[in-house]
């Protein structure tokens, strides 16, 4: 029996690749008209009076607005919504897509599972998130099939997770997966136990036998291990127990080990060199992800050491991820990652996290370059954002869908990024030789790269198609610009990929220091009040009191948060400080840095969990340190503690942080390619940072030439104050740093100081730079990658 249970095979076919935006959706139908009174078709494989929908969902159809487009396949009277189930209720975009499914579908919850044990019945656990284009594949091609519906809710209870609401469930059920198949993706397929212990797991699954060229559909695989658990369920809770032991098992609690040394991060970046793609840049074949925290290690290498490789290996894979298609030429921002090697054709999904994560690595490519390059990529995000995916409330919103609508009620994959030749010719009708310009500097051919319709990739540099077309480069960039402008235009008449506009304090803390660094980097005062405006929003309106919550959308508040979130959220905190150097945001990050040491700390084993004290545990308490698609909760806290250390003097901060080091001293010595972030943070830790005071007189501006020296300059270890001569006392308790240090004869005056030792004052700003350039080695404890 145990040999049946397994025969059924995951299929990982397509799926949204784990590493795997703020125009507002233009609908592509009319509202339906609100169904007051109207009585609905029983769900599938109900029967009438358990299918029919309750009064109460029709009260939360109503719920929604008179703007709420419902995303039905199947319609009814007067185009309504034929199916209505509990998703209704919920505020995730992805759950509501999924709300007028014929599956009686539950959120995820005790409801559910206490139903399936009450009806002796297994869970079809689907986990996924609203832009994932695989994902929109299996709801068209499974859940919106009224047989397979009508199968799942007969004899399954079926329950649907937001990947991005509730990371917890879906970190522990992809770890099944990992397991079991290999690799993971989304959507996520996984059959539970009433006790929520893993049966089978995959990710995206083809709806029959056959169907694109699978042995093994969706359907078969629940008719089979429905016949398992009907004839033997105890082979089936058996194998589920096991699997769960050894979730636990991977998952327990590390030992500490030894505090590593610049060793682990001389490895780790010997891996990445023996890793990287010499012709197309990044540090793996297709698909290829824009893994930021790989480029901020290697920055960081190069300045402690100087290496060229390293440096070269940097800046190679940013430009050619800026060149390539994944980059969005028209109207700024990354795509979530290239299917191809060469970072051409994008999974066309745009996410907060990736493009947080990429305005740091190209400030800081433009911080020691000095490359207008990389300049213009960081402005070209930032201003994305702004524009087009910032909230009224100033919290930035989370991604926008891989699929565009067509206004023929289908999707296709990247319509709204792409182009004809004849396109770009009869806009740019007006403008002779624009139009040839844009063909040849984005390689655009008849026949296109991406469904008979282009790509835009940068493929020769500007200057030589400018040679080639005959026009000096100062022309070919002013057409450029303005053609760019023209086609931007022509986009906002197009129908968008739709907007996920829920408020992740996770990711807004990866945005708010973007925005904070662009403003110190470009002296940009509206990127400050953009990260100001969204801190504030987090903290008066996320928070719960003296703790944070997960999300926010449409005036409600979910879930509880998680490690990521006081994490992400505590960095952004820090760097706004040292972009306003308003002594709120310092406060702020101590308080919730307190919340998250007497909530998520693992005495026993050093590090933090994901999940707090008072957060219910599914199945075992992980403490993630993995650095992917996002950096791991871990790996930026023990950043945030070598920082806060710096800033207060408390020595604590700093012995936590050894802690959490010495925690995952395994994994950072032996497999240091996975935790780069970590790595990143022991570089901080061993170093002599830097610590610069800019006192101001009063009545002086603030900080004038010396504040922007320090945007100017990469100084990757270090912890800025400016403080007026006035509040310098009242300021003293927070940061110690800060007492006896005056202005000089009426200027600002600047202190550098390493360790216990502090530089004479300095008003001249270029003494102050000449400062701020000396790097000090690890008494030999980094060797050469060469």
């Amino acid at each position: 029996m145990a040999s049946r249970i397994f025969l059924v095979v995951a299929l990982l076919l397509g799926g949204c690749a784990r590493s795997a935006t703020g125009m507002a959706a233009k609908e592509t139908e009319a509202p339906a008209p609100t169904p007051v009174g109207y009585k609905d078709s029983p769900m599938p494989g109900l029967d009438k009076a358990a299918g029919r929908v309750p009064e109460r969902y029709l009260r939360g159809y109503e719920a929604q607005g008179k703007d709420y487009v419902p995303r039905a396949e199947h319609r009814g009277v007067e185009g309504r919504p034929k199916y209505i189930n509990r998703l209704i209720f919920e505020t995730s975009p992805y759950l509501l897509q999924h709300a007028h499914n014929p599956v009686n579908w539950y959120p995820w919850g005790d409801e559910a599972f206490a139903r399936a044990d009450e009806e002796g019945k297994l869970v079809l656990l689907s986990v996924g998130y609203s832009t994932c284009h695989w994902c929109h594949v299996m709801e068209r091609e499974s859940f919106e099939d009224e047989e397979i519906a009508a199968y799942m809710n007969t004899h399954y209870v079926s329950v649907k997770v937001d990947r991005e609401e509730r990371p917890d469930v879906d970190k522990i059920y992809m770890a099944a997966v990992g397991m079991l198949v290999g690799r993971g993706g989304w959507p996520m397929t996984v059959i539970l136990t009433p006790d929520r212990l893993p049966v089978f797991a995959g990710t995206y699954f083809p709806p029959r036998d056959g169907a694109r060229g699978t042995r093994t559909g969706f359907l078969t695989i629940l008719q089979s291990y429905r016949e398992l658990y009907r004839e033997a369920p105890g082979d089936i809770i058996g194998n589920a127990q096991d699997t769960a032991t050894r979730l636990l098992n991977r998952v327990r609690s590390n030992r500490f080990g030894g505090l590593p040394d610049a060793s682990a991060i001389n490895q780790a970046v010997k891996g990445l060199s023996d890793a990287y793609d010499p012709m197309h840049g990044g540090f793996s074949r297709a698909p290829k992800f824009p893994r930021s925290v790989n480029i901020e290690l290697l920055l960081r290498y190069y300045h402690r050491t100087r290496d060229k490789r390293s440096l070269s290996i940097a800046l190679e894979t940013l430009r050619k991820m800026a060149r390539g298609g994944m980059y969005d030429h028209i109207g700024g921002g990354f795509h979530r990652y290239s299917v191809d090697a060469r970072w051409l054709v994008p999974h066309f999904e745009k996410m907060l996290y990736d493009n947080g994560q990429l305005v740091v690595s190209y400030l800081e490519a433009y911080q020691i370059t000095r490359e207008e390059f990389f300049a213009n990529v960081a402005r070209e995000i930032l201003d994305y954002i702004a524009l087009e995916m910032t909230g009224a409330h100033g919290a930035f919103y989370s991604a926008t869908d891989a699929d565009s609508p067509t206004g023929k009620g289908h999707d296709e994959e990247g319509l709204f990024f792409t182009w004809t030749i004849a396109e770009v010719e009869q806009l740019l009708t007006s403008k002779p030789g624009s139009a040839e310009l844009l063909r040849v500097y984005y390689g655009m051919t008849p026949r296109g790269n991406f469904e008979h319709r282009n790509i835009l990739h940068v493929t020769r540099p500007l200057d030589e198609v400018a040679k080639e077309l005959k026009m000096s480069l100062s022309e070919a960039s002013r057409r450029l610009k303005e053609a760019k402008a023209v086609l931007y235009k022509e986009r906002l008449t197009r129908l968008p990929p739709i907007l996920d506009d829920k408020v992740l304090v996770s990711w807004n803390g990866l945005m708010i220091s973007a925005m904070a660094r662009g403003a110190q980097v470009f002296g940009r005062e509206d990127y400050a009040r953009r990260a100001s405006r969204a801190a504030d929003f987090i903290l008066t309106t996320v928070g719960d009191g003296e703790r944070l919550r997960r999300s926010f959308r449409k005036g409600q508040v979910r879930h509880d948060a998680y490690l990521d979130d006081y994490a992400f959220f505590i960095q952004g905190l820090l760097d706004l400080y040292e972009t306003t150097f308003e002594p709120r945001w310092l406060n702020e990050a101590v308080k919730l840095q307190a919340v998250l040491d007497r909530e998520f700390w693992d005495v026993a084993g050093g590090g933090y969990y994901f999940i707090g004290t008072g957060t219910p545990v599914v199945i075992a308490r992980d403490k993630p340190s993995y650095d992917g698609a996002e950096p791991a909760g871990n790996s930026v806290a023990a950043l945030n503690l070598v920082r806060l250390e710096m800033f207060t003097g408390e020595a604590a901060y700093r012995n936590q942080a050894q802690k959490l080091f010495q925690g995952f001293s395994r994994s950072m010595t032996a497999y240091g390619r996975s935790v780069p972030k970590m790595l990143t943070a022991l570089d901080y830790y061993l170093d002599e940072s830097v610590q610069v005071v800019i006192i101001e007189p009063e009545g002086a501006p603030l900080a004038g030439s010396l504040r922007g020296l320090l945007g100017s300059i990469y100084l990757p270890n270090h912890a800025f104050v400016v403080v007026g001569e006035t509040e310098r006392a009242a300021l003293e308790g927070l940061m110690p740093i800060i007492a006896k240090k005056k202005a000089l004869r009426g200027k600002s005056t600047a202190y550098v100081c390493r360790g216990p030792i502090c530089s004479l004052p300095l008003t001249e700003p270029e003494k102050l730079r000449k400062e701020l350039e000396v790097v000090t080695p690890y008494e030999k404890k980094f060797a050469q990658l060469h």
